[in-house]
């Protein structure tokens, strides 16, 4: 069966591209109310349309255009829906502190949809993600039996395949304050080179060893990317330098 046809495997890959390119929003309508939103934006791409209409076929979901049709995006508003969907975490938990808490918050607000309540913790929202961070050693994201398609999906949403002029080229992926998934990805990949710092707290890993970008291309062709980075992913490997 081709991944791309296998639920479940769609499911864990939505799970990564929603950790890179989503958010799980709550809302309020001028003050009286709340309104929930789970959302995708990508770039209106033929590919990152057909990947997030199969998205929806096996999530559920919409998929439409906006911004002048400059974006394309998945999106769900509907409560039922939502509580639905948001059961997959369960089974494939989030792995970014940022939307376990932005999960969590989501949470409380469903159960408790006081506007008071909103206002009033909304700000604190955050508050527990550098604890999140401490308490997710890379090790035990290692051990995560979906942890390898969950990637497939974020490098969907955060990978960059780059070529050079001075053929000095390289596959790089980076995170905010998550440097214990930085890490996790740099173990799963096999990379030799340590993950940096850079500004704003920001962990990246830049991978420019060919062995290393040859394993990659392997993990990639039995674990498939599905939308606009799957072009760039096969642009980058029809170089000379990889045939």
């Amino acid at each position: 069966m081709s991944e791309i046809k296998n639920k479940e495997y769609l499911k864990q890959f939505f799970v990564g591209l929603l950790e890179g390119d989503g958010s799980i929003q709550v809302n309020h309508w001028r003050s009286k109310s709340l309104q929930f939103r789970l959302i995708i934006k990508l770039k209106n791409l033929p590919s990152n349309y057909d990947m997030l209409i199969l998205i929806a076929k096996v999530v559920g979901g919409q998929v439409r255009y906006t911004n002048k049709e400059k974006f394309v995006i998945w999106v769900v508003n509907d409560k039922e829906e939502i509580s639905r969907i948001i059961k997959l975490f369960d089974k494939y938990p989030l792995l970014t502190a940022r939307k376990i808490c932005q999960l969590r918050f989501f949470k409380n607000c469903l159960k408790n949809p006081n506007i008071d309540e909103y206002f009033t913790t909304k700000d604190d929202k955050y508050l527990d993600l550098k604890a999140i961070i401490l308490n997710k050693p890379f090790n035990k994201v290692l051990k995560l039996e979906y942890f390898k398609i969950w990637l497939i999906g974020f490098i969907e949403a955060e990978g960059c395949f780059s070529l050079r002029q001075n053929n000095n080229h390289s596959f790089s992926i980076s995170q905010k304050n998550e440097q214990y998934l930085i890490e996790a990805i740099r173990v799963q990949l096999n990379a030799s080179n340590k993950v940096r710092k850079v500004k704003e707290n920001v962990y990246i890993l830049e991978i420019y060893k060919i062995d290393t970008l040859l394993a990659i291309r392997e993990l990639i062709k039995d674990y498939p990317l599905i939308g606009e980075k799957k072009e760039s992913y096969l642009k980058f490997f029809e170089h000379d330098k990889f045939q």
